[in-house]
């Protein structure tokens, strides 16, 4: 396992260097951690939340999953790991905010756009075209929108997919009583793109409408 043996190295340069530098700080996180903010990604490698906004260990609580979705509350038997990471955050951390973070070139919004693993089976995409069912009304309005699913049409999925998370994390009891009361003070969305370096940023007042109301950060 040559790659592995990477890891390893990386590890060690790990212990001689950034842990080394902030002993102090994992020397606190030993004991407990106490977040500002939950940061809800992708699972993608181009986009580590960790690494995009340089955050010290243990400033964020870090959710990935395909296309960065949150999904609506339910309370059905089954394995809910995004709904549980949420429950933790919110009512255990008391983090103070939700950063929902899309990025570029995201394949599973480029499947929720195609339906390229509709219909397939385990282990062919089955798990996949099933998670983003999530997307299903917004990829039906991006491609109403676009005659051809073009690079214009990939980015409008991409920002549809941060709007679904944000209009879901409300469908959450705890999270929309905690807005509500001023506990959870805001929700915020971002995208980063990987070939410019550049995040555009979104605040909650205007995540109906992504597109038109961005800020680029450098």
């Amino acid at each position: 396992m040559p790659y592995l043996s990477k890891l390893i190295e990386g590890y060690r340069r790990f212990r001689e260097n950034d842990w080394a530098r902030e002993r102090g700080r994992w020397s606190e996180l030993a004991e407990a951690q106490n977040p500002r903010v939950m940061v809800l990604a992708c699972a993608d490698s181009r986009s580590d939340p960790a690494q995009i906004f340089d955050a010290r260990p243990g400033e964020m609580f870090v959710v990935r999953n395909i296309a960065a979705l949150a999904p609506p509350y339910e309370t059905s038997s089954g394995f809910h790991g995004v709904s549980s990471a949420l429950e933790f955050a919110v009512t255990q951390l008391s983090v103070g905010e939700i950063l929902v973070m899309g990025h570029g070139m995201c394949g599973g919004c480029a499947a929720a756009l195609t339906g390229q693993f509709d219909d397939t089976p385990p282990g062919e995409g089955h798990f996949i075209a099933d998670w983003v069912r999530i997307l299903k009304g917004a990829s039906e309005q991006v491609r109403a929108r676009h005659a051809k699913l073009d690079s214009s049409a990939f980015l409008d999925m991409e920002r549809e997919g941060v709007k679904v998370s944000l209009a879901n994390l409300r469908t959450f009891p705890w999270i929309a009583e905690r807005e509500r009361s001023g506990a959870l003070e805001q929700y915020r969305s971002c995208s980063a793109d990987c070939r410019s370096g550049r995040r555009n940023s979104n605040n909650r007042a205007y995540h109906d409408n992504i597109a038109g109301h961005s800020r680029t950060l450098r």
